[in-house]
């Protein structure tokens, strides 16, 4: 449901996806005639001080990004005690992922969805933002077939002395000094991008395992 403030320039069209904190659905600007995505997160569920940490960054964060070709834009917000709604840029029904399970998946194409990714992440990085959960189900693509990395949920900024910390981000994708526990920067993202070609290419990534662990192990 949107709240009474978006209601007054979105009307809510159908429920396209759903996360672990909330609900992302189709909305319609009558004034623009521009249809968007609306990313809904119920703040009650967000127990973790470190998710709701990120939850608050996660709008600023595209703000200061936005407007690039190769990031999901964000346009509009509405913040509550309760719950906090995104309007963003309204994507293809499936990401880099469900391209990757394509028979045609090719070397030129993996080297054109490989250059826009690093330029998104290249644009990330100019402003001291580290993405932290690169993978392909975090990699979209609008209506004209551009690559979008989104879901920034995860992302923060380096800190004064050009570095973060914290284990975040997807067992496969996740750089070896974020698994060591030292500090990081952009180079991780970078690292999460080449598992992204490894898979893109070989069909599978690098490592196996059951576990997280025993993928950090491998």
């Amino acid at each position: 449901m949107l709240s009474e403030t978006l209601k007054n320039k979105y009307q809510l069209c159908e429920e396209i996806g759903r996360g672990r904190f909330g609900v992302i659905s189709r909305v319609f600007c009558p004034s623009t005639q521009s249809s968007f995505a609306c990313k809904s997160i119920d703040k009650r569920l967000l127990s973790d001080p470190t998710d709701r940490e990120c939850l608050e960054n996660e709008p600023k964060i595209m703000t200061l990004l936005s407007p690039h070709s190769n990031i999901v834009q964000i346009y509009d917000m509405f913040e509550s005690d309760d719950t906090l709604q995104l309007i963003i840029d309204l994507c293809q029904p499936f990401t880099l992922y469900d391209k990757i399970l394509e028979p045609d998946m090719s070397e030129p194409k993996a080297a054109a969805y490989m250059q826009q990714l690093m330029l998104g992440l290249a644009h990330c990085h100019r402003f001291g933002i580290v993405h932290r959960d690169i993978k392909p189900d975090n990699i979209f693509f609008d209506f004209r077939g551009n690559l979008k990395i989104g879901d920034f949920g995860s992302s923060t900024w380096l800190g004064e002395v050009g570095t973060a910390d914290g284990l975040v981000g997807t067992p496969y994708y996740v750089a070896p000094e974020v698994v060591m526990g030292r500090a990081y920067n952009e180079k991780a993202d970078v690292w999460s991008a080449g598992v992204v070609l490894y898979v893109m290419l070989a069909g599978v990534p690098p490592f196996y395992g059951e576990t997280a662990e025993e993928i950090f192990e491998a």
